[in-house]
């Protein structure tokens, strides 16, 4: 399955982590910030709709939130492993143009199935953009930053949400039908192919793959942009032995130490997702069936909307400062507090204060973890492994819907909140005791690392001579 790289010809990751910042990143940065901003807005486009639509109780907002999550699931997984095998660029310009496509789509449904259906395929583009955008940021910034602007990135497209959420504001009041434009915004997102197409393919992926010619030609190519800004670069430090290795089966994700680390960001992915989506999703439609009106429900998640780019932008200042495993523990208890004081008030101004911490501390969180689950697993099954925790945490909000609308009816409110806050303390539990660091490492030392720990683990399991 694998061979030596003869000669270390390419040296990538070296190469790579010691470039300053120049136009090619800035060129990765605004072509997947703005692929960002639709996906954040699309995710969030049902959210805002569902108080509208007429007939749509929520049981069949939970039905159809757990069809766009069971899309999810399927992107996630299938969008890692076609990146790992035909390249993250391509990978992008196909889920780009699959979750606009399918948003537009949206538009045109007739009723709760047609929508669902919609919904369905929409969150395997959104899902699938996701897992390789995180994948190809991990691999193509510096070591030193790429949390930085991994939270950069977030910051940008995270102003989707309360973008479209305003949208949503002004456009959902004017007709019955009003609603479905705000389909349409999201599928704007089919605009960022133009940045996208400009982006290189990732030298990693094409070193890791035996294409050692194409990754010097990127790795050149990028090299002369950078000494042409920024002056002559520093010589690359030596490589050590690389390995071509073009496929790996997902049976490797649970063997070793992978096993462990696979682990934990499944109870990661999971339960924030169900604790990060039963908020998000489910404010407007609670608000409105707790008795407020539709304008003010859509005027408070609105307000609530704006903390999502602010708690990325913390993110970006922070997640190379403290090590992401850190990081991603002390949001998740922050997230619960929040949480809970939220679904504890009726009084406007405290929910849009306690909502707006929330929504500041999620996007927080999830600029960490978009960084930190790639940098769990090596070049050749980064989307692979970032994109099956990822899915099976979507997957796994298929029932959450349903679970919110279970303790709604039967125990009120309240209950809801107690349970998103449960959720976040067993993220905060799962990553804080059992995560591995990372920040401020080269993805390729992180790999060793975990070569070191399968050989130590290798060495005690055995039996001592007879």
């Amino acid at each position: 399955m694998a061979q030596q790289l003869a000669g270390n010809e390419v040296n990538v990751a070296n190469r790579l982590d010691r470039l300053p910042i120049s136009s090619v990143h800035r060129l990765v940065l605004i072509g997947l910030a703005f692929a960002y901003f639709f996906e954040f807005g699309d995710l969030n486009t049902f959210a805002y709709t569902a108080p509208a639509l007429e007939g749509f109780g929520v049981d069949k907002v939970a039905l159809i939130t757990s069809l766009s999550f069971i899309g999810m699931f399927v992107g996630g997984v299938s969008g890692g492993w076609f990146a790992d095998r035909v390249g993250r660029k391509r990978g992008l310009i196909y889920t780009v143009a699959g979750y606009s496509v399918f948003s537009l789509l949206n538009a045109t449904a007739w009723d709760p199935i047609s929508l669902g259906i919609f919904r369905f395929f929409t969150g395997i583009g959104l899902s699938a953009m996701t897992v390789i955008a995180n994948t190809y940021i991990s691999e193509f910034f510096p070591a030193a930053v790429r949390g930085r602007f991994q939270g950069w990135v977030m910051t940008i497209g995270l102003i989707g949400i309360p973008a479209t959420s305003w949208v949503a504001r002004l456009i959902i009041p004017l007709a019955d039908w009003s609603w479905r434009l705000v389909f349409v915004w999201g599928a704007l997102g089919i605009l960022a192919l133009f940045f996208v197409s400009k982006m290189v393919e990732s030298p990693r992926w094409y070193e890791k793959h035996g294409k050692t010619r194409e990754a010097d030609e990127v790795m050149s190519h990028i090299e002369e942009v950078v000494s042409a800004e920024r002056g002559p670069l520093a010589p690359a430090r030596e490589a050590s032995t690389q390995q071509v290795v073009r496929s790996v089966p997902y049976s490797e994700l649970f063997r070793g130490v992978y096993l462990k680390r696979t682990l934990v960001l499944l109870i990661a992915w999971i339960f924030q997702t169900l604790g990060f989506y039963g908020f998000t999703s489910w404010v407007p439609t609670l608000l409105k069936q707790h008795g407020f009106s539709l304008v003010n429900t859509l005027t408070y998640s609105s307000a609530i909307a704006i903390g999502a780019p602010i708690g990325a932008l913390i993110a970006a200042f922070v997640s190379d400062r403290m090590d992401r495993k850190w990081s991603l523990t002390i949001t998740s208890v922050a997230i619960a507090i929040f949480g809970l004081l939220y679904g504890a008030t009726f009084q406007p101004l405290l929910i849009v204060i306690f909502g707006f911490l929330v929504s500041v501390f999620i996007q927080t969180f999830a600029a960490f973890i978009y960084a930190y689950s790639p940098e769990l697993y090596p070049t050749e099954a980064r989307a692979s492994g970032a994109g099956f925790t990822y899915g099976v945490g979507r997957l796994a909000n298929a029932f959450g819907p349903p679970i919110v609308s279970f303790l709604f009816v039967g125990f009120g409110y309240g209950s809801v909140f107690i349970y998103i806050a449960a959720c976040w303390i067993i993220v905060a539990l799962g990553v804080g005791l059992f995560g591995p660091l990372t920040s401020r490492r080269s993805l390729e030392q992180i790999t060793e690392q975990e070569e070191q720990e399968n050989a130590v683990q290798a060495a005690f399991s055995q039996e001592p001579a007879q």
